[in-house]
């Protein structure tokens, strides 16, 4: 150990090689002669050859902070891939993802459903995407979505005429069970494994949902634009817009094209083929078309107090279901 020009300098000789390596020193600043301590710090090695030992100088290596403090991310992340692709989860899973679903959505629920219509909805989501998966879900969210929109359309004239739904469009408790209970009932006997088979369930789900999409829409429409407006039953009179069971030529092309819609929505989703998707659009039709004649001729009729928009649309959707069920199974889509 030695002093050479200032600094202090440790030598280790080992066979063939010497190095020396200088000891930071203090450095005396330019400025007022405070004195910092040196960031410099250098070494040096020697390899003895047949000359003189030649120093090579390397720059100091930083150490880094370990990165092993990281967050690891929650075991439940690296299932989230196989829950989207299963067709059919089950029900914790469903469960479990709705209540996020519904926790998350809370404000943009209560703008088309009472608070009593979201916790009996929470119920028919979690159902349906137990059975049918995330690709049915979806479609009860389309539904919800498109229905409490066209439901907005020209609502100050409506109120104005009287023919509006009531609470603004937000739907109750019976609103829901009245444009669910066929699918929760398809999505039942799919998770049962009740026959004839979880595509042709599946089927009655995409059906009856394109039922009560096609007859809110061509109601709100025809109501909001119908020039003209028919009883559905013979002689087909012309009646004021809003009548039970009268139906516009505004409104139906509505209804259809958003049936048809849906039904390709369905298709894409991969709750149904091309086949299933005509099937649920055609189910859809004889259904929406049977709830008019049944609004036009029963409805409102004395000892028929019992039957309510919410009950004619609970049959609405159990028809159409139960056709495009038949129809599937005769053409062979299980």
């Amino acid at each position: 150990l030695g002093h050479r020009g200032g600094r202090s300098m440790t030598t280790i000789s080992v066979p063939g090689t010497t190095v020396r390596c200088r000891r930071p020193t203090p450095a005396v600043s330019s400025a007022g002669g405070k004195r910092v301590d040196s960031a410099v710090h250098e070494r040096r090695v020697g390899t003895r050859t047949s000359g003189a030992p030649r120093a090579v100088v390397l720059p100091r290596r930083r150490t880094r902070r370990s990165l092993t403090g990281a967050r690891a991310l929650p075991p439940f992340v690296d299932e989230i891939p196989a829950f989207l692709a299963n067709p059919s989860p089950g029900l914790v899973p469903a469960a479990a993802a709705n209540t996020a679903v519904f926790t998350g959505g809370i404000k943009v629920l209560l703008k088309g459903l009472t608070w009593p219509g979201v916790i009996n909805s929470w119920f028919l989501g979690t159902t349906v995407m137990a059975a049918f998966g995330v690709g049915g879900y979806v479609l009860v969210c389309l539904y919800f979505v498109f229905g409490s929109a066209v439901t907005k359309i020209k609502l100050e004239q409506k109120q104005a005429e009287g023919i509006a739904e009531a609470r603004g469009g937000r739907r109750g408790v019976g609103s829901v069970w009245g444009s669910g209970i066929a699918g929760i009932a398809c999505a039942c006997l799919a998770l049962a494994g009740v026959g004839p088979g979880e595509n042709l369930w599946r089927l009655g789900f995409v059906a009856s949902f394109c039922s009560k999409l096609s007859d809110t829409t061509a109601s709100e429409v025809g109501k909001a634009y119908g020039k003209t407006t028919y009883m559905s039953t013979p002689p087909f009179r012309s009646v004021p817009r809003g009548t039970e069971g009268a139906v516009s030529l505004e409104g139906t092309v509505a209804g259809i094209g958003a049936s048809l819609g849906f039904a390709g929505v369905a298709a894409a989703a991969g709750q149904v083929d091309l086949t299933g998707a005509l099937i649920a659009t055609l189910a859809a039709f004889i259904a929406t078309t049977a709830e008019s004649w049944l609004g036009a001729t029963t409805q409102g009729e004395a000892g028929f107090e019992w039957l309510t928009n919410d009950v004619v649309n609970a049959v609405q959707i159990t028809l159409a279901a139960a056709v495009a069920v038949a129809l599937g199974a005769a053409v062979g889509c299980g």
